[in-house]
């Protein structure tokens, strides 16, 4: 099934590390087959407060996610964008297009 790397970055510090986090980061998710679907706009808040970016990434699979996260590849730039921003990351599944609201009570 679908996962999804979602990150909220709350706040970053551009600078030379969060670029070359920029630069590096495609290259770690290929053998992963991930790539971005959500990148850096500012959500509209229809609802609520939202300060902040979301990025979201899609990997075919949980074990692709994971694989990605915790590759030597990416783990090695980890560092450029946790020591220059305020954020929220985590891995979650997806749901296929036959999915209801209901199906959450079964």
């Amino acid at each position: 099934m679908t996962h999804y790397a979602i990150a909220h970055m709350r706040s970053v510090q551009m600078g030379d590390d969060i670029v070359e986090y920029l630069e590096r980061i495609d290259s770690t998710l290929a053998p992963f087959d991930g790539h971005f679907i959500v990148h850096g706009d500012a959500p509209e808040s229809v609802e609520g407060e939202w300060v902040g970016h979301l990025v979201v990434i899609e990997f075919p699979s949980y074990d692709h996610a994971r694989g990605w996260y915790d590759s030597p590849e990416y783990q090695k730039i980890l560092p450029l964008r946790t020591e220059n921003s305020d954020s929220v990351t985590m891995l979650v599944a997806g749901v296929d297009r036959t999915h209801r609201a209901t199906d959450v009570l079964s």
